[in-house]
């Protein structure tokens, strides 16, 4: 029985691709099965109970608040990857490469801003001024203190003669942490580092392409049309 020279190398699993960072409101999610639990509930027992024209009512009703409902709290997601950020947002998907990002602004609502000047909203990723001010709060009282432990008499001289004190050990751990941040603005500072090291590889050009999202559009006007029908016939 013969046998080959040599043997073909057996072939090698595809390269694994690191996965996109996900950002996501948790309050919008929550928010979303709490209003989808009231509507449905009370839809259905209008599709049951109801009388005459109750039912189709409820029904164009639960066709045209569901979806919206769905596209404005559970839909909204920020996808950042090594070559383009993916930014879904109620009604429109939109992929951005980064090299054709040229910023990303926080005010009283975060952006991404493309080469050309337009600016698309990221829903995922909602301002909260309360957090802000939290934030600052923390900020504040972490500097206080650190310049409290550092005078002498202070908390931190407790510990001077055993290496360790009140001021040297908890809050200096959380000194060691850095300053807090709020969570939204930790999400843009993540995603302004991500823009900063990609926008210059080469895989990672490419042109804005822009969705619309069809599937949460078409039963939403469909059911405000059949509300309009049905209210119109009296």
């Amino acid at each position: 029985m013969t046998t080959p020279d040599h043997q073909s190398p057996a072939p090698q699993p595809p390269a694994a691709f690191a996965r996109d960072r996900i950002y996501r409101s948790p309050a919008a999610l929550a928010g979303g099965v709490l209003l989808l639990a009231i509507v449905g509930w009370l839809g259905f027992d209008a599709l049951v109970k109801g009388h005459d024209r109750t039912p189709w009512l409820a029904l164009a009703g639960l066709i045209l608040i569901v979806p919206l409902v769905v596209a404005f709290t559970l839909r909204p997601a920020v996808f950042a990857g090594e070559d383009r950020l993916r930014v879904r947002n109620p009604f429109r998907v939109i992929t951005l490469p980064w090299g054709e990002v040229a910023s990303l602004r926080s005010g009283y609502s975060n952006e991404v801003v493309v080469k050309s000047g337009t600016k698309y909203q990221l829903w995922a990723i909602p301002v909260s001024l309360r957090a802000r001010k939290r934030a600052a709060r923390r900020q504040a009282r972490a500097a206080s203190e650190a310049r409290g432990a550092g005078r002498p008499g202070g908390l931190g001289g407790l510990g001077g003669g055993m290496g360790f004190g009140l001021g040297g050990g908890l809050r200096g751990a959380e000194a060691a942490a850095g300053p807090a941040r709020a969570e939204s603005d930790q999400a843009m500072d993540d995603l302004r580092q991500l823009l900063e090291n990609r926008a210059e590889a080469e895989t990672a050009q490419g042109e804005i392409t822009v969705r619309w999202a069809y599937e949460i559009a078409a039963p939403a006007v469909a059911g405000a049309v059949l509300l309009a029908i049905l209210l119109a016939m009296g």
